[in-house]
């Protein structure tokens, strides 16, 4: 190596922060669009009042019926967020589902808060109901979502609980981060436990693996855990996602008797490949025998308990 290529190698290490991330960004862009969307939107499988329900729509974003109640957590139904395509249309359109009762959002960020899905799923609600559905947003996010037309706000940290839409709904802890931008650090995030009568699910947000599964597990019990598989290559974004791997761990730390995988195969957030997020979760669950405790869903198919 020459003493100028030297001198552009170090000057390239040093690049700042942001024009590395623009970098990584601009290489997901560019692939995101190099493929046509896949899947089909369908209309939804109902469920009685005394059933659980659990509809995956797509990336992190589900449909729940739980005690008569219909809840969606992060919905993001748009093709595109900003200029990042999505790879798979979601399951379900928000003029495919019933009244919404409650949405429920762990963290700010625009693949999980999208004010264009959170504004058709308002319109859609009002026409079926006449007013809009509660939201339930961590500590500093509810100024995002203040003047969209939802009829109540509820904010939350970490283990608070509140009662909503009939349902108890406690707040729990994730390894993650919750700023929109990148100077709003004092956004909160995180995951949620709902609870009616028999019927309990976890939905943990983005997370990566800390000790916290326990410590849910042990405290709330839930019956069903939705949790993150992908985005986790290179290994550096493991300080914010769970490998496959991670996800089977902590499923089996918390104790719970179902493990639905989420944040996958959706939008190319991560530079592994699309496929393999999935193919590693079902090679971990064999590997301890657990396969049977896996419910992998494709969109728009439902879970009934």
């Amino acid at each position: 190596m020459s003493p100028q290529q030297g001198t552009v190698s170090r000057l390239w290490r040093r690049r700042p922060f942001a024009v590395t991330k623009a970098g990584q960004l601009w290489r997901l862009v560019r692939e995101s669009h190099q493929q046509p969307l896949q899947g089909e939107s369908k209309p939804v499988s109902l469920v009685t009042p005394q059933e659980l329900g659990i509809t995956f729509i797509g990336h992190s974003s589900f449909f729940l019926q739980i005690g008569g109640r219909n809840i969606l957590i992060d919905p993001v139904f748009a093709t595109n967020l900003v200029v990042l395509r999505r790879q798979r249309r979601p399951g379900v359109l928000p003029e495919q589902l019933p009244a919404i009762d409650l949405v429920l959002i762990t963290h700010a960020h625009m693949d999980h808060l999208n004010i264009a899905s959170l504004r058709k799923v308002i319109r859609a609600t009002r026409r079926l109901r006449g007013r809009g559905p509660e939201v339930v947003v961590p500590h500093g996010v509810d100024d995002l979502v203040s003047q969209l037309g939802f009829r109540h706000t509820y904010t939350m940290k970490w283990w608070q609980q509140i009662e909503a839409a009939g349902l108890r709904i406690t707040m729990t802890p994730c390894r993650h981060w919750g700023a929109r931008m990148f100077n709003d650090t004092h956004r909160g995030y995180g995951g949620y436990v709902l609870q009616k009568d028999s019927h309990s699910v976890y939905h943990s947000g983005d997370t990566a693996y800390f000790n916290g599964f326990a410590e849910i597990g042990s405290r709330l019990a839930p019956a069903v855990a939705l949790l993150p598989i992908g985005a986790y290559f290179p290994d550096t974004y493991r300080t914010v996602h769970t490998s496959p791997e991670e996800a089977v761990r902590g499923f089996v730390e918390m104790g719970s008797h179902w493990m639905v995988p989420m944040h996958y195969g959706t939008f190319r957030l991560g530079r592994e490949p699309m496929d393999e997020p999935l193919q590693r979760l079902q090679a971990e669950a064999a590997r301890l025998g657990i396969s049977d405790k896996i419910r992998v869903l494709a969109e728009g198919e439902t879970m009934h308990l």
